[in-house]
């Protein structure tokens, strides 16, 4: 590869794409994904405000899919779903937000680790799926809201096998719901500059999310489900989504807890770039402000085609503008209204100040050496090479901050450790700890897959399956090991124990404090688990020096 190529490749941002103990033969067996199904006319039907649904009941957990949390046209805010009479028959997918090919696919090996299920698009998306082991029984178990990775341009609540909540609702007796929601130029196009009827159209998918969070809030207690007991989370873009909704407040009071995984974002759009990329997609279409309204009738791939264009050439404008921030183009805009302020802009959003929150990300995350095979094998005087080209007089320095922070590490890790979402998320949680509020822990997840000789290490997406206990049902990620599902059990558990507590305390993980900025407690998740305390903090002080541009 061209030197300078892989130069821009390992410093390119990346959009939003066992800890001892004995494992015993029962937890192979409840995370195998064959089971007893029962569906019929007479099990698993709930009521909701809109009617009665179905769903199917399988190894003693009820499940829905695809059911309806509200409905919108294109370009306008969602509203309540159609009422139906009858039972609706939710036992599969609902349709998945059209979006982008997905790249991913033309990569064997990706294609295999992640296993991927895109679903069928239609831009009637707004579904809800639900994993409960009650209805109406009188409990009130918590509530675990998945807001799925993509960024805010791909992605829907299907599209890993991680994402199946049938374990972690089974083995926590909580309601866990997932959900789809409009994404790109669906969700975020914004045409405010067009007239009041276009106002919200650049929040459009942050809308939709919180139309789902008002759902649970009037519609879980039929599958179970605390009402008053409801925590976000999501990965990635969803890690992204989570911080948001901190700050919206239309969604104050719908949830009472957060987790964000590899998804910081401190940051999304201003109103001058999104209106920018409105304008810009709307002339590339050949509309005016008079004929505007013809945008609803533009086909889709013409429309997303636009979109992207106007991005690209919004995005130049920003660079040269000296624009730095995480994400760029589909995301939520600081527009006054739905979303007044920017999520962690200096300060944590008041209005999530009691909110308790789990920050963490995974050590490699878009691992240099997953992508190029040639880096597996680097020596260190070839990694100091490389990172020369972005650090220039102060290698030598950066080479000694991070023998502090990683004293065993081998020469790929130079170029492999994650140094673009853990600066965020500990900027994230030093903004909340400041609020003297609510509680913040933070981990890093730093297992390693055996899959395919170790290629993904503990890449973007490799907690999810310890998350949801999914890690036979997801083997082609993790391999589906022993040491995978004892690990699994305590990422799990201390997820679980965060929904209903705020405090991811478990037995059989050391003792986990909250984050603060003089001790800097961090849980390192791996094969050994432990606590560190700073260990970074002089190497994310120099990389902090070196910021990244937008997305």
């Amino acid at each position: 590869m061209n030197k300078h190529l892989l130069f821009a490749f390992l410093f390119m941002p990346f959009s939003y794409a066992s800890c001892g103990g004995i494992e015993s033969a029962s937890k192979q067996i409840r995370q195998g994904e064959a089971g007893e199904i029962t569906a019929s006319s007479q099990i698993a039907i709930a009521q909701t405000q809109s009617g009665k649904v179905g769903g199917y009941l399988e190894n003693g957990v009820y499940i829905y899919k695809g059911i309806p949390y509200a409905k919108a046209e294109r370009f306008m805010p969602p509203v309540d779903p159609d009422k139906w009479e009858g039972i609706r028959s939710c036992r599969a997918y609902g349709p998945t937000c059209p979006q982008g090919k997905r790249m991913g696919w033309y990569s064997d090996e990706q294609a295999f680790a992640f296993h991927w299920d895109d679903g069928y698009p239609d831009e009637n998306c707004l579904r809800i799926n639900i994993w409960t082991k009650g209805l109406n029984d009188g409990k009130k178990r918590p509530v675990m809201v998945w807001l799925h990775g993509g960024g805010y341009s791909a992605g829907s609540g299907q599209e890993l096998p991680s994402y199946d909540g049938t374990n972690l609702s089974k083995k926590g007796d909580v309601v866990v719901v997932s959900l789809n929601h409009r994404l790109n130029v669906l969700g975020f196009l914004d045409l405010s500059a067009y007239g009041e009827k276009y106002a919200k159209s650049g929040n459009l998918g942050l809308l939709d999310l919180i139309a789902a969070l008002r759902w649970v809030n009037k519609n879980i207690g039929a599958f179970g489900g605390d009402k008053d007991n409801v925590t976000i989370f999501g990965q990635s873009g969803g890690g992204g989504k989570v911080s948001t909704l901190l700050a919206t407040p239309a969604a104050a009071g719908l949830f009472h807890k957060a987790i964000v995984q590899s998804g910081s974002m401190l940051r999304t759009m201003e109103a001058k770039y999104s209106r920018r990329i409105g304008a810009a997609a709307v002339k590339e279409l050949g509309l005016n402000s008079s004929t505007i309204d013809e945008i609803q009738k533009v086909p889709y791939a013409k429309l997303l085609a636009a979109g992207e264009k106007a991005v690209t050439e919004v995005r130049a404008e920003a660079d040269k503008e000296g624009l730095s921030s995480f994400i760029f183009g589909w995301a939520p805009t600081v527009d006054g209204d739905v979303l007044p302020i920017q999520p962690f802009d200096g300060q944590a959003p008041a209005q999530s100040k009691n909110i308790p929150m789990l920050i963490g990300t995974t050590q490699h995350e878009f691992t240099m050496s997953t992508y190029v095979p040639s880096m597996r094998t680097i020596t260190k005087d070839q990694a100091i090479d490389i990172l020369r080209k972005k650090y220039g007089d102060r290698t030598d320095e950066f080479l000694k901050a991070f023998s502090e922070a990683y004293p065993d590490y081998q020469p790929k890790d130079l170029i492999d450790i994650d140094l673009i979402f853990r600066p965020s998320a500990v900027e994230q949680a030093k903004l909340k700890v400041a609020q003297r509020g609510a509680p913040v822990y933070m981990y890093l997840f730093a297992w390693e897959s055996p899959i395919l000789d170790g290629m993904f290490r503990s890449t973007h997406c490799m907690d999810i399956p310890f998350v949801f206990d999914n890690v036979v049902r997801h083997a082609s990620m993790t391999g589906g090991g022993e040491k995978a599902q004892i690990l699994a059990d305590k990422v799990s558990s201390a997820w679980l124990n965060f929904a209903r507590t705020g405090n991811p305390n478990v037995k059989d993980l050391p003792k986990w404090e909250p984050f603060s900025v003089e001790r800097g407690a961090t849980l390192f998740f791996n094969n050994t688990c432990e606590v560190r305390y700073n260990h970074d903090k002089k190497l994310l002080e120099l990389v902090s020096a070196f910021p990244l541009r937008g997305f």
